[in-house]
């Protein structure tokens, strides 16, 4: 891209067309204690690149990355193993530097992808149709809310204790434009899913129900009853998934009835990548197709009978007038929807209920294990592959310093929730099929000798 210069002249004649005096005009939404009133501190006005290269280098090595350490985190993001042929496909020239299919006619390669990508997505979420993939799943969840809206003219949802606190926070933000009205509170630390408070909550104002499955903690409940609640009250089901391995395992949410269901494709074929790109999933009911965001990739045939792909449905502002479209998203996570396909693939059905087996079986293990310590308490009575413990003491320290000895041991709730003391000793635990026995029992010892230590 070429460096276009511009000169005063030609700054005030483009501030004057929009009706703004100096170019500081433009920021006044951004708090002034976000603002820069200069250079950013303590970093040189220069450098060479090996200079920087050694610095950047430097800097790196005082991660601990996911593979050098016993690994237990998770709400909401998985360390998987990822076959390398995923790596080597998606690198391929026709994929790596393809953007989105704006002419059908010469991307049938990608078009039949994500035609592949939306088959598999709806069977994993049980649902009638599935679209191309969103940005995440937590955008993913806020188009959901606002889909709802559309369906049922009404501004009120009702959002889950146990969705992630991250995908509240999206969708807060994104409902100050939209009026919606958000009926949050946060998770209570008791065993299962508190879906008789969520159904109390259903009135005739509600647009939809947005729960998460398996939730924040890690709980599973059975979401027949709350399908049925929202659906006596002409509202909608949502239901969130952050793990899709799950999904080998336990009843989909669109087998128990819910209406929209989206997630985080994260687990299958992406990796961590330090926090994205990621890929969300969305599905629903075939008779709310008009009204989902992103685009749709369908089958046809051409004039000679032969087999073809097309973009059946793209509600994106860029394909139809602005006022018209569903959804402002204006791409689909293209290459990371391919690294889900191409990893579902390689899995098929058999291959991914049994590494859900796996998964489900580690947990299981290390659950009853750390259960073992003193003062450390089971909370889950049904999980997958992630847990909750509640501590003695507050989590938070007691993570610190498992980390400053080489074991990444969970998220704590303080970290989630910060300054809800009610939630301050869970620690969510999560264990996947990378997860060896070994690893269970180095984070066993060191949690045991840490509360040692903090309750002498």
């Amino acid at each position: 891209m070429r460096y276009l210069p511009l000169t005063q002249p030609d700054r005030q004649a483009m501030l004057s067309v929009i009706g703004a005096a100096t170019i500081d005009d433009l920021f006044v939404d951004v708090p002034e204690a976000a603002r820069l009133d200069g250079p950013v501190h303590d970093l040189p006005m220069h450098a060479s690149e090996m200079a920087v290269e050694r610095h950047m280098s430097a800097l790196a090595k005082k991660n601990l990355t996911a593979g050098e350490a016993p690994f237990f985190l998770g709400c909401g993001a998985y360390k998987h193993h990822v076959p390398a042929s995923v790596d080597h496909l998606i690198q391929r020239g026709e994929f790596l530097t393809a953007y989105t299919p704006y002419q059908p006619e010469i991307a049938q390669g990608t078009l039949q992808m994500l035609f592949e990508f939306q088959t598999q997505v709806a069977r994993l979420l049980g649902t009638d149709v599935a679209n191309a993939s969103m940005y995440d799943g937590s955008t993913a969840c806020w188009e959901a809310i606002v889909m709802a809206r559309r369906i049922t003219k009404r501004g009120k949802a009702i959002l889950s204790a146990g969705l992630h606190p991250h995908y509240v926070s999206v969708s807060q933000t994104m409902a100050k434009f939209t009026g919606d009205v958000l009926d949050t509170t946060d998770p209570r630390l008791v065993p299962e899913m508190d879906l008789d408070r969520l159904i109390a909550k259903i009135d005739d104002d509600t647009s939809c129900v947005v729960v998460q499955y398996p939730d924040i903690l890690g709980r599973i409940g059975d979401l027949r009853p709350l399908a049925d609640a929202c659906h006596a009250k002409k509202a909608l089901l949502i239901a969130v998934v952050t793990e899709p391995v799950a999904l080998g395992a336990i009843t989909s949410p669109g087998e128990m009835d819910a209406d929209i269901v989206v997630g985080e494709g994260q687990s299958l074929g992406v990796g961590l990548q330090f926090g994205g790109p990621y890929v969300g999933l969305f599905g629903c009911k075939d008779k709310y197709v008009r009204q989902m965001p992103g685009r749709l990739c369908g089958e046809t045939v051409d004039a000679d009978g032969r087999r073809g792909f097309v973009l059946t449905l793209s509600t994106r502002e860029q394909h139809i007038r602005r006022e018209k479209a569903t959804s402002n998203i204006c791409t689909n996570s293209g290459l990371c929807a391919l690294a889900f396909s191409i990893h579902m693939t390689l899995l098929g059905e058999a291959g991914l209920r049994r590494l859900a087996g796996v998964n489900h079986a580690g947990a299981v293990h290390a659950a009853r294990r750390l259960a073992e310590i003193p003062g450390v308490e089971l909370l889950n009575t049904h999980f997958f592959n992630e847990f909750t413990l509640k501590l003695p003491v507050e989590a938070r320290p007691v993570v610190r310093t498992l980390a400053d000895r080489g074991i990444l041991a969970g998220v704590s709730l303080g970290r989630l929730y910060p300054g809800k003391d009610a939630l301050a000793n869970g620690l969510v635990v999560a264990v996947t099929e990378t997860t060896t026995a070994e690893d269970v029992e180095t984070f066993a010892t060191a949690l045991s000798t840490v509360l040692g230590e903090i309750l002498a």
